[in-house]
């Protein structure tokens, strides 16, 4: 039975009371749709760049930005390696409703390692391995050891992961942060894969704050606090490894604050900077805001959700369509409205 030991301190539930403020804040906004899309699309790619970044992937932001926006077939392993973590970002919604299984993170890791290295791809290491960093010393090469992991056969390294899952699963606790923070260390103790196994554990963890209600990729990211001091984020991660968390939980709700702090500042400038002609309305943001539910209506259909004229529809419709906030199909009766 897997159970964590970490203390609620002072400093993770300020942390944690500052981040429900900040997601309040952030979901307040009511972002128009073509900026939200904007804002998603740049968090995959900044997420998809850092994230292998940290593990030694050579490609700048630029060539990833490029590669992406391009949708090219990649043409190395590099390429391969960063174009794989992205689609699996953009499609973890996919998972939203599936209780998080051994299974599903095979298939994860298999999806990351498709054409970087099939071999073991998808599969539980059964071998034993060290994670450090080879230095020179005279005429020879020293290994400095940042961590072995605990186990170092199949059968142990899928027992320890089902302990983790089962304590996921249970709910033991209601809050998201915690939940996501104690399972990001746990995974990367334990190690299951031969490789992979950071970038695998950065699409859990965003995977478990989506399950928990927080649109993280569309929002924000969390790769950005890990970039800023690798070694930090190397040795907080490490700090839990003699039983105690509450240092990497401190230190990880310090990078879930700092992201939100970020992409609120991001969205308000960007709003800011809009226009005055060009800023959608009160009235026109309910507007929006039902489209991202409903992705097109016609005036009538605008006028009976809102109950409204459909005269009175028509010109919000219009307003929205010359802001550039929306698209127009069809003539007359047949016209209708969607999201650019």
């Amino acid at each position: 039975m897997f159970i964590p030991k970490y203390n609620q301190s002072q400093k993770l539930l300020t942390n944690i009371t500052q981040i429900e403020r900040l997601y309040g804040r952030l979901e307040a906004l009511r972002i128009p749709q073509n900026l939200e899309l904007n804002l998603e699309r740049n968090n995959l790619i900044q997420s998809s760049y850092i994230s292998n970044s940290i593990e030694g992937n050579p490609l700048s932001l630029p060539e990833v930005t490029n590669l992406l926006l391009g949708d090219r077939v990649p043409a190395n392993r590099e390429e391969k390696e960063v174009k794989n973590y992205f689609e699996i970002l953009k499609n973890l919604d996919f998972y939203t409703n599936q209780v998080l299984s051994l299974t599903t993170m095979k298939q994860i890791h298999q999806q990351l390692l498709t054409g970087v290295n099939d071999k073991i791809a998808g599969e539980i290491r059964n071998k034993k391995v060290i994670i450090g960093h080879y230095r020179k010393e005279e005429e020879k090469l020293a290994l400095d050891i940042k961590h072995e992991p605990p186990f170092h056969t199949k059968i142990h390294i899928e027992k320890a992961i089902l302990q983790l899952l089962d304590w996921v699963a249970e709910g033991k606790t209601s809050l998201a942060i915690v939940k996501a923070g104690i399972f990001h260390h746990q995974f990367v103790y334990i190690h299951p894969f031969e490789d992979g196994n950071g970038r695998v554990c950065r699409l859990l963890t965003a995977l478990l704050f989506i399950q928990s209600g927080y649109l993280i990729n569309k929002y924000f990211v969390l790769d950005d606090w890990y970039d800023i001091d690798r070694s930090l984020y190397s040795d907080k991660l490490h700090s839990a490894d003699s039983g105690d968390k509450t240092e990497w939980l401190e230190y990880f709700s310090d990078g879930v604050k700092y992201s939100l702090q970020g992409a609120l500042a991001r969205v308000k400038n960007v709003m800011e900077t809009l226009s005055i002609e060009k800023r959608p309305t009160a009235r026109e943001q309910e507007v929006l805001k039902l489209f991202q539910v409903i992705k097109e209506m016609t005036s009538t259909d605008l006028a009976r959700k809102l109950y409204i004229s459909r005269q009175q529809a028509h010109n919000l419709l219009i307003s929205l369509v010359e802001k550039g906030l929306l698209g127009k199909k069809g003539q007359t009766k047949s016209t209708y409205y969607f999201v650019r």
